[in-house]
Parts: structure tokens; sequence; C-alpha cells
């Protein structure tokens, strides 16, 4: 009979408070050169909600910082936006790491293309399975049990950096990925599109919207049918996604949207993410290890992966002139793998494995057998009233809400030492061993939240933002071989307070401070594990000029992250002794210029550090993975009359600075520079298009997690597409 853990947890309030200063600026002024003339961009005001499409690359209105429609520059943390136009543009498309590419403070694709993961850090913490959210719902995972989107189904990919605790509850302490889904529109209009890229892989999509505009009904229909060959050896894919949506709007006070998202992914894949550094970054006595090379067994792997959402957004004004909105979707996942994974080197002479170093009669690599299933059911709801109150000289904008989550994890998890395999001339078709099941277990967490919010405008251009919000978190993990059950219940408190001050030249300067907590799955040596929680402080200024469209953000930041569960040396126990600090400067701006002319660039530059750990001789040192500089540049041009109208051509840079492959701090993952291009031809609303993903081919080290878990960045990818709008 499995041991159950029941105890009282609790954990100390945690009070937003920050002395907020108004910072001074002074403003430069710029001369244009009178030989240069640029073709006037009208910027409406008010024109974009927070969730509706953005024109070009300059968005104004989100509701990721504060679930209410805002303009950007108005909340008191970095927001960026990528809308649709920049994702056709990049040619992103499939992948929201991908889309993630050019953002500031963002680490995207650490281990090159994994087609079923978007791997995605923010800040510098990872937020792959705690940082990711679909039109403000949780998309929280565990494990196996992760659910994934196709960008091409969504309108926008929005970042929020730093904590948000105080809207969201438990979550990623660097930042949140908030999903925008393509929406019913009130009119009628269509895309088809076919591509293909130079490994064999092609796709097909579809997206239909119709109206009817005397019953306030309209729809959308957006498909996807992709397949064919992956970059690696002996891989494929095929992928299919359908996305039906019906929106009512009986007056201009209310509305309602239900729609469904079904995909289905079956794949065999290679083996990059899980190459040792020596072998992939240091060179060794046979060169480095194929970029394309396949570890695993073609003719036998597989990962088929099945999830379905069903959902629905509601909102109706009310007299009053508040408005109540109310969102949920239920989810459901099943999925399954089976493939042997290389993990370090083997020394056929002694029969050791899982080196770091190859042996120096042999090239050959271990291979870890694995195989799972893995079903997860989940469900979230959010509900929220906001409205505008005046008292005296301040206007209020009032926000509360009520929001739960529900996600269950059933999860059967079997391993083998399987056979090795050679590095230079691997050999397939070997028999494996039978792998022997180590974990089955049942994972349900629900979260209950409470939460506030009031922005308060005042003396011709402040802007304080104050939040709170409570949560309690019930985990139960039954663990079905009888060695780790437990039961917890953890309560939270977070909070954030904002100020920030417009100027009449579109200058806002900003400063905020806030908490947060991430709720941990698991047991350590004192029991279950306790959520991490910290706080966050940063200062920054966004600039919204008035001679051109466009939007600049810049930050400066300090998080401090408690309860990091590590693990203790001479014992091997878990503990939760950890604390990373993290410090960084963030810069992004994106440009309208003209109709023609479109620019986005970023900058980051970010530094963490251990402060405290089980193992003393870590403290001091950076966590591996994350380059402590990263910046990226795109342009787009489209010419405007003449012979060569509808033509428009792109490029982008992108840089990654050095990273750190091991948490000792010994093993370095060097900087590399990748380029990107683009060109396409728009005539009669057809267009033809070419977009060339690391231009050079660079063969680069993306990032290692460990000295055998490291990942080659993507070989240059060529797809040429054709595309229809009516």
């Amino acid at each position: 009979m499995s041991t159950v853990l029941r105890p009282a947890i609790f954990r100390s309030l945690l009070k937003a408070s920050a002395a907020l200063a108004l910072l001074s600026v002074a403003v430069p002024v710029f001369a244009q050169d009178a030989t240069t003339q640029l073709d006037p961009v009208n910027v409406t005001v008010g024109s974009e909600n927070g969730t509706g499409p953005v024109d070009g690359y300059v968005a104004r209105d989100t509701q990721t910082g504060v679930k209410t429609d805002t303009p950007i520059a108005e909340i008191p943390q970095f927001v960026s936006v990528i809308g649709r136009d920049e994702l056709e543009d990049r040619g992103a498309s499939g992948k929201v790491d991908e889309a993630l590419r050019y953002t500031a403070g963002v680490f995207a694709q650490p281990f090159g293309v994994d087609q079923d993961t978007d791997w995605i850090y923010v800040r510098g913490f990872d937020a792959t399975q705690t940082g990711v959210y679909l039109d403000g719902l949780n998309l929280w995972s565990y494990g196996f049990g992760g659910f994934q989107i196709d960008s091409d189904f969504l309108e926008r990919v929005e970042v929020l950096q730093g904590p948000a605790s105080v809207l969201y509850g438990g979550s990623n302490p660097g930042g949140i990925v908030n999903l925008v889904s393509k929406r019913p529109q009130p009119e009628n209009f269509g895309s088809s599109e076919i591509g293909i890229n130079n490994f064999g892989n092609a796709y097909l999509n579809l997206d239909v919207n119709g109206t009817t505009d005397d019953q306030g009904v309209s729809w959308r229909f957006t498909g996807k049918i992709a397949g064919g060959d992956e970059y690696a050896d002996q891989s494929q894919d095929f992928r299919g996604v359908v996305m039906p949506q019906i929106a009512w709007t009986p007056d201009d006070e209310t509305s309602l949207n239900l729609y469904a998202y079904y995909s289905y992914l079956d794949q065999n894949t290679g083996s990059n993410g899980f190459l040792p550094y020596y072998g992939t970054v240091e060179p060794q006595y046979f060169g480095r290890i194929p970029r394309d090379a396949n570890y695993g067994e073609p003719s036998t792997d597989y990962s088929k992966i099945g999830q379905t959402f069903v959902g629905y957004e509601f909102e109706h004004t009310f007299d009053s002139a508040w408005t109540f909105t109310s969102n949920a979707r239920y989810g459901h996942l099943d999925r399954k793998e089976n493939q042997p994974y290389p993990y370090g080197y083997y020394d056929p002479a002694t029969g050791y494995g899982f080196l770091t170093e190859p042996a120096a009669d042999g090239a050959y690599l271990t291979r870890l057998g694995f195989d799972h299933k893995t079903t997860v059911d989940s469900f979230a709801v959010d509900n929220r009233l906001d409205g505008n109150v005046t008292t005296g000289i301040f206007d209020h904008e009032i926000l509360v809400g009520l929001d739960y989550k529900y996600y269950q994890l059933d999860s059967v998890q079997a391993s083998s030492t399987a056979t090795p395999i050679s590095v230079t001339d691997p050999v397939y078709g070997t028999p494996q061993p039978a792998n022997s099941v180590y974990l089955d277990q049942t994972l349900t967490q629900q979260q209950l939240g409470l939460y506030a919010q009031d922005q308060i405008r005042f003396g011709d251009g402040f802007i304080a933002t104050f939040n709170g919000r409570y949560d309690y978190v019930h985990t139960d993990l039954d663990d079905h071989l009888g060695s780790v059950s437990y039961i917890s219940d953890d309560n939270a408190v977070s909070g954030r307070a904002g100020l920030a001050y417009e100027f009449d030249n579109g200058i806002t300067p900003y400063v905020s401070a806030s908490t947060f907590f991430n709720p941990l799955i698991g047991n350590s040596a004192d029991g279950p594990l306790e959520p991490e929680d910290g706080y966050q402080f940063e200062g920054g200024l966004k600039y919204q000029p008035f001679a051109f469209d466009g939007l600049f953000t810049a930050s400066v930041f300090h998080i401090t992250k408690n309860n990091w569960n590590v693990t203790d040396p001479l014992t091997f126990l878990d503990s939760q002794v950890g604390q990373v600090d993290a410090n960084g400067i963030e810069f992004e701006g994106k440009v309208n210029l003209n109709e023609d002319w479109k620019l986005l660039g970023s900058f980051t530059w970010q530094k963490q550090e251990i402060k405290e750990h089980a193992d003393p001789s870590l403290i001091g040192n950076e966590p591996y993975m994350v380059p402590d500089v990263m910046a990226a540049a795109w342009l787009t041009y489209t010419v405007p009359e003449g012979v060569l109208e509808g033509l428009s051509l792109g490029g982008g840079i992108r840089y990654q600075g050095e990273s750190w492959a091991d948490m000792e701090n010994t093993a370095k993952v060097p900087a590399a520079t990748v380029f990107d291009a683009s060109i396409s031809y728009e005539k009669n609303d057809w267009t033809a298009a070419l977009n060339v993903d690391n231009l050079f081919d660079k063969d680069y080290v993306a990032g290692c997690r460990g000295l055998n878990v490291c990942g080659y960045g993507q070989s240059r990818t060529i797809t040429a597409s054709l595309s229809k709008k009516w």
C-alpha cells in the first residue's frame, strides 16, 4: 500500500511593496535629412483591440498584461506582441518556439527543432511547461503531458516578461507566453496555401471566414495537413489540425464564441537534443557527430499524439457599463511513444556506459530504451467583471475575477539499457531488450484563484496599477507502484504594484514590483515540495513616436527565485535550499516605417547566479543552457509601384552568445550568428514565397542541459509556398 503524506503546508504571505520613483527623462531631438522623404503612416489610435489582428508589426493594445484591453504603453511590465503579418513575413509556420526567435528576453529552441515540444525560456527561466497559455487560459503541463498549438492557427503570440502570478496564479517566474487564437470576423474572406521544404516535408493550409450580417452570426474554419521527411536521417512525420468556430453577436453588448480544436501528430524522430558535448561542441578523433544522424531505430520508433480542445468565450456589457467575461476550455491528450535515446558514450572494452567522452578504441553511444503512454484531462475557466469608477481626481478601471484549473495526468513509463550504436556507422535492426515499468502514476492538480486589479489614472498622465491575488492549490499524486504517493495543499498570495507616466511626446517611463509562486510536483527529504516563490523589480521606458508607427520598449529587471529544488550531491535526495538571482536588460523595437518598410529589433543581456545550493561548489555559478546575450533584427521591404510592384524582400539576423553546458561551469557552448531571408511576389491575391532559415547553413549547437544533453541548431531550411486570398 502506498504511503500518503498529508502535511499542512502554508506559505508565508508575500507582500508586494516597492518605493516607486518616477524617472526623469531627457528627451533627445532628432533631426531629419531634408533630402529624405518617407511616405506618411496614418496611426489610428484605438482602432485595435487586445486580441484582434495587428496592423503590420506594431501592436498597440493587449490583454496579456492586465486581462483587459489596455494600451501596451500603460502596462508596468515588458510586453512583446508578434502579429500575423510578422509571422508570415518571417515564414514562422507551425511551431510557437520558432515564432519567438526574434523576441527580447526569450531563448527559444534550445535543442533545435523538436516537432512535438515548444521549448521556451523567458528571462532565463524555463517556461515550457509552466508558462504557456491559450487565450488567457493555462496550458500547464507535467512530464509528457504537454499540449501544443500550431502557430498557423494563431492571430498573435504575446509575451509578458516577468512574473504573472497576480493574473494567472502559479506560473513561470521569468514570464509567460499567451497564444491568441484566430477568431471569427464580421466579414467574408478566405485563404489557402501549399508549401514544401528542402527535406520533402509539405503542407496544405485552409482558412475560411463567413458571416450573416443580419443575424449576427459569423464562423471560421481553419485546417492544416502536413507531412513528409524531416531533416534527420530516416525520420518522417504527419500532422493534421482542424479548428472550427462559430460566433454569435446579437447586439453591441453581447458576444459568444464556441470553438473546437483537434490535432494529431504521428512521427518517428531523430536524436537531436540528447547528444554529448564532446562530439558536438568539441570535435573528437572521429570529428563531430553528424547533425542529421538518427541514433534510434527508424523501423520501430514511433510517437503518436492526439489532442482535443472544446471551449467558449462569452462577454456581456451591462447598462452600467460593467463587462462580464467568461472563458472556459476542456482539453484531452493521448500520447504514446517508443524509441531508444542516446545518452553519453559507451566503452566496448569495459562495458561502461553514459560516459561524457568517447572510448579510445571505438566511438559508440549508450542508448536508453524508453516507451510511455500518457493521457491528460484538463479544464480551465476564468470569470471576471471589469468596469470604471471615478473617485475625485482618480479614474479607476477595476477588475475582479475567479478562475479554476483542473489537470489530471495518467502516465506509465518503461525503460531499459538498449544496445549501443556506432557514432560514425549506425546499424539498425538489432533486437532491443524489453523495457521495464519504472513509473505508473496518476497526478491530479487543482488551482482556485481569486484576483483583483485597479488601474488608476490621475494627474494628467499618471497610471498606477495594483494587483492582488489569492490561490489555493491541491495536488494529489497517486503512485501505483507504491513508493511516492502524497497529497499536498498550498496557499499563496501574489501582488504587483506599478507606476507609469505618459508624457505628451509619447514617452512612458514605468516601475513595478511583483511577487510570484510556482507549484512543484514531487517529494523532498522533508515531504512534498513547496511551491517556488520570489519577487521581481522592474523599471523601463516605452516610446510611441508620432512621426511614424512604432513601439520601443527598454527595461532593467531583477528576479529572485526561492525554494529552488536541487539535489544533494552526497545523499542524492531533493531539497529546497536553492536560490537563483537573475538580472537583465532588454530592448525591443518594432516599426511600420511606412506601407513598404517594416523593421524589428531586439537585444537581451541577462545574468543568472546560483546564490544557494546543496552543493556549495556551485554557489556563484550560472545555471546551464541560457545565453547571457541575445540580439536579433528583421527588415522587410515591399516594392510599391513599377514593374516589380508586389515584390517583397526580407532578411534577418539572430545572435546568441555563449552559454554554459554544465552547472559546474567547466564547458561552454560557443556563440553563434544565424541569418534568415525571404522573398515573395504578390499579384491579384496570389502570393509565391521562398523563406530560408539559417541561410548560410551555420552548423552550431543551440544549447546543452548537461554534458550528455546537447542539441544542434536548425540546419538550413528552404520553404517554397504558393497562397491565394479571396
